[in-house]
């Protein structure tokens, strides 16, 4: 299940983003306290400049525990606005295929709820779970870049209007 991030999140959150093999492939890599709470109220209400985007609260349905964060993030690349299907999962949680039905509400809800054309994922390029989501999904290899952050792979999907 996906809902709002809420500030009683903070300490699951928190203890994603401190754990080094979870945030592995993020540029900055882990995060203290003080920048999860950033990042968490950052996002409280989506993302401030497009509230209909931003990173949801994840949660095990069976259990109602809180497992990752997801959501649809807004990029500039080579000077277009992109919409980036995002998605992080609690280790305990990975390859029992919630990422790929995460990442696949994600979607859907970009595609079929806000109307979007286009939803890509940036990948670093040794992320190998991460690349396998993005195929499950319907991504294709678009190509390689690189930025401030470093190497990245960018997936695509356009959206298919329905007849």
């Amino acid at each position: 299940m996906l809902r709002h991030l809420e500030a009683g999140d903070l300490d699951s959150l928190y203890a994603l983003y401190q754990d080094p093999e979870v945030r592995r492939y993020f540029p900055e890599g882990t995060l203290t306290l003080a920048e999860t709470k950033e990042e968490l109220e950052w996002f409280l209400d989506g993302h401030p400049e497009h509230p209909q985007l931003g990173l949801w609260a994840t949660i095990h349905k069976a259990s109602g525990q809180f497992i990752g964060r997801c959501g649809l993030l807004p990029w500039t690349i080579d000077g277009c606005l992109e919409v980036e299907v995002a998605y992080l999962l609690d280790k305990a949680y990975w390859g029992q295929g919630l990422g790929t039905e995460a990442a696949q509400a994600v979607l859907d809800y970009g595609f079929e709820q806000l109307h979007l054309s286009r939803l890509i994922c940036l990948i670093d390029p040794e992320n190998l779970a991460s690349i396998k989501v993005a195929t499950n999904i319907g991504m294709t290899f678009e190509r390689e870049g690189s930025d401030e952050l470093g190497p990245y792979l960018l997936y695509s999907q356009s959206n298919s209007p329905t007849t």
